[in-house]
């Protein structure tokens, strides 16, 4: 059996954190998210939702996600520090079927949400995951062509 370190949970400032950090976060509290709104909408063939999945999640749908919400301006300064710091961060993976800038994009829009996550700031993170969802499922992204 492996042995794993026992952890002490403690408060962890964002602003301390590099991007790749809170990118990490910020995929895995989206993911749920977008898992949640599928199984409620009557999805519930897993080969199904990991295709509906990627409609929302793909680097691709998250560049044109943070791409449209900054032309919209609706990010403060706070949020747009958090995404600068994802989307410039040195990342040691290579980007999957993707460019790097379509990655670095996405890297910050992750980055974004694992800040606010870590913030407390649950709300705006609510706010923000239905306005990606309305986003999305309007149509409103089709402007946009990352590859």
């Amino acid at each position: 059996m492996i042995k794993v370190k026992k952890l002490v949970e403690q408060e962890v400032n964002p602003d301390t954190l590099n991007g790749q950090t809170l990118a990490y976060l910020g995929d895995a509290v989206y993911e749920i998210y977008i898992r949640r709104h599928l199984i409620k909408g009557g999805i519930v063939k897993p080969q199904v939702l990991q295709r509906e999945a990627t409609h929302y999640v793909s680097a691709k749908a998250q560049a044109a996600l943070i791409t449209e919400m900054q032309n919209k301006e609706m990010l403060s300064e706070e949020e747009l520090v958090a995404f600068r710091r994802g989307r410039n961060a040195k990342s040691h993976t290579k980007a999957k079927n993707t460019t790097l800038k379509t990655y670095q994009l996405s890297t910050g829009f992750e980055s974004m949400i694992g800040y606010l996550d870590l913030a407390g700031k649950h709300s705006r993170v609510d706010e923000l995951a239905l306005w990606c969802i309305k986003a999305v499922e309007n149509g409103e992204l089709e402007n946009y062509d990352f590859k």
